[in-house]
């Protein structure tokens, strides 16, 4: 798979708008302020394909980015105190309608701060693609802000934290300022897409 060849498709605000599900989707979800819009930037190898808000929350929109042989979706960041209630209302509306009419979703990569324990959206966001039977991995953002002793301690704790999991899911440490994780992080892409056409 070429990364550095993606293009910014289109964005949706609303279900009814999604474009039918014609080839492979690997979505990315998170909450606001994780680093989604930079860690797909850096997937991408590029500085400004994904806009990079000041304002936590600011993505609205089901972003889609094509590749040759799939598309990466960027999904609204939930959790931000600030955005009004009808807006969180419609953002919901928006993720749960993406997930549940039957997509071409090979994987969620789903984004944790690693230097905080998952919030509450988090496990419960963990806990449904577990239910609905998606394949997940789970990136760990952020992580060049930590040591090795801290790593090492937050990698222990997330095996606790996320207990509640029947099957412990893959860490994957990254950031998108050192690019640590990002290899990692394409080549289990590229195997969910790969696994479209065996």
């Amino acid at each position: 798979m070429n990364f550095n060849q993606a293009v910014f498709e289109k964005a949706f605000g609303t279900l009814s708008q999604l474009p039918s599900s014609d080839l492979p989707e690997i979505a990315f979800s998170g909450r606001s302020n994780v680093g989604k819009s930079s860690l797909i930037n850096k997937i991408f190898n590029r500085k400004a394909l994904a806009k990079v808000s000041s304002t936590p929350g600011k993505t609205a929109t089901i972003n889609f980015y094509k590749l040759d042989d799939s598309r990466l979706v960027d999904l609204p960041g939930y959790g931000y105190a600030k955005v009004s209630g009808s807006d969180q209302v419609r953002w919901s509306k928006l993720m749960e309608g993406y997930f549940s009419t039957n997509r071409n979703i090979k994987l969620v990569v789903q984004l944790v701060d690693m230097r905080h324990s998952p919030t509450k959206l988090d496990i419960q966001m963990l806990s449904y693609l577990e239910q609905m039977g998606f394949d997940f991995i789970i990136a760990l953002t952020k992580c060049d802000k930590l040591n090795k002793t801290e790593t090492e301690k937050r990698l222990a704790a997330l095996s606790e934290e996320l207990s509640f999991l029947e099957k412990m899911p893959l860490f994957i440490p990254c950031s998108a300022t050192k690019g640590n994780g990002i290899e990692q992080i394409k080549a289990e892409i590229e195997k969910s897409v790969l696994s479209e056409r065996e």
